[in-house]
């Protein structure tokens, strides 16, 4: 099963914990990571993941996060590839959805993945099928 993990996943292991719901958000992308590794989820990464975790300043939480990914990634979305996102990306942005956000989902719909991991974006089923997502779900790390 193919699955995308957006910047936001990657990076809530790094914030306070000191809340319930983002301990359980840690824990669930922990858990994920995992069964990455046991090589029971092809991890799919991008263009746009390589960009966003580039702009983090912390020079530790970057590299683990890089090192994570070129590690154990099945499938890359390359920045040359944008282009021909484009329409899709232009398409979510429709939706309210901003540039950066569009782009994770574009990539997810371009690679055919079943899931897409978020901590932040909301989208009800109605834009999900307006994504063409088909089959794959757009999943917050910790339901409501």
């Amino acid at each position: 099963m193919r699955i995308y993990l957006d910047n936001c996943c990657y990076n809530r292991p790094y914030d306070d914990q000191s809340q319930f719901r983002v301990t359980m958000e840690t824990r669930a992308k922990l858990h994920i990571q995992e069964l990455i590794r046991e090589k029971r989820f092809e991890l799919v990464c991008s263009y746009m993941l390589e960009y966003e975790n580039a702009k983090n300043p912390d020079t530790i939480k970057r590299d683990m996060i890089k090192n994570f990914q070129d590690k154990y990634q099945s499938f890359y979305v390359p920045i040359g590839r944008r282009a021909q996102l484009q329409d899709k990306i232009t398409e979510i942005m429709g939706y309210g959805i901003h540039y950066k956000d569009a782009s994770h989902l574009a990539c997810a719909i371009y690679s055919s993945c079943e899931f897409l991991l978020t901590t932040d974006i909301i989208v009800n089923d109605n834009e999900i099928a307006a994504f063409s997502l088909r089959k794959a779900h757009i999943c917050k790390v910790l339901l409501d």
